[in-house]
């Protein structure tokens, strides 16, 4: 028979988990499909985490699968394939070929990074290769940082980081190139700019140019496309939506409204998956959210069934 569950959340990171544990102390029987590869997995700690600083991915998601099994949740590695309506809920067939049901769905499936075609870039991303300042400035203070554009994200990269260091060198690879006002703005802070097709990363951070010229960089910050994982909700009528910034699209979301509730009814989303810029501390508050309004969700179907049984008897 197919195990039938209050809410089947799909993702195992800090916004599924939170989330779970929201609706497992709500008393809400809850399973959590864990594909096990969190977008941080690469990165040595979390950041700007009040009461976990500098605790390690693995680390945090373990404790939090052990918090929400406390409360009677069941947390499941494996991937969904398949999710459609079916019986008042939803159907969520799994890899391992078996199918669950769910009467409601938090999709908290995060994104993928979809990284700039530079060789050495993939293999140091999370470590030398960067993104976010806020995740990793202060471990690249006073160091020497690249900024390789490839979009018009460069220019506000390369000021933004020189807040923890003033060694920022913005590599115009495929970007824009700076207009005069940003050339200024630049040079006032002491970035250097260098112009040029990059040809790759080479020993720790160093940048290749296409020229030949070798430059020593200690990290190396580029911008990634966001892509959500949210192809299951396809067939639901719901699918993501460019994100974009200064003109340019960066990345895709799945829209929804302030508690998560995405446009397919039964549905709600929270963290990665639903807000490209959420920081593992906001993925997990908005994971705590989302459980909260499906509880109320639930509630509110159960009292209905509830007064239609009286109303049934008394008929």
């Amino acid at each position: 028979m197919t195990e039938r569950y209050d809410v089947v959340v799909i993702g195992g990171g800090a916004a599924g988990l939170s989330g779970a544990l929201t609706l497992a102390r709500a008393r809400r029987s809850v399973l959590v499909v864990n594909a096990g590869v969190p977008r941080n997995a690469p990165a040595g700690h979390v950041h700007n985490y009040l009461g976990r600083e500098g605790t390690p991915p693995a680390e945090l998601y373990a404790l939090g699968r052990s918090e929400v099994e406390g409360y009677g949740a069941t947390v499941r590695p494996g991937r969904v394939t398949g999710l459609a309506r079916e019986d008042g809920g939803f159907r969520l067939d799994l890899d391992g070929g078996e199918a669950v049901h769910g009467r409601r769905v938090l999709l908290a499936s995060g994104l993928v990074d979809e990284l700039p075609d530079l060789p050495g870039v993939a293999e140091r991303w999370g470590t030398a290769v960067l993104h976010c300042p806020y995740c990793h400035g202060w471990e690249t203070r006073d160091r020497a940082v690249g900024i390789v554009s490839t979009g018009p994200m460069g220019v506000h990269a390369a000021t933004l980081w020189r807040q923890w260091t003033d060694d920022v060198v913005l590599f115009v690879h495929t970007g824009a190139e700076p207009t005069a006002d940003e050339l200024e703005r630049l040079t006032a802070r002491g970035v250097r700019v260098v112009h040029g097709r990059v040809a790759g990363l080479e020993g720790g951070a160093d940048v290749r140019m296409a020229d030949g010229e070798l430059v020593a960089r200690d990290a190396v910050v580029v911008t990634t496309r966001m892509v959500a994982n949210a192809e299951l909700l396809a067939g639901l009528g719901a699918t993501p939506v460019p994100m974009e910034v200064n003109g340019a699209v960066v990345g895709s979301y799945l829209p929804a409204d302030p508690t998560g509730r995405t446009e397919v009814p039964g549905v709600w989303v929270a963290g990665n998956a639903g807000d490209l810029s959420a920081q593992v501390i906001v993925a997990a508050a908005q994971g705590l959210k989302a459980g909260a309004m499906i509880n109320m969700d639930l509630v509110e179907e159960d009292t209905a069934r509830a007064v239609a049984g009286k109303r049934s008897v008394a008929a």
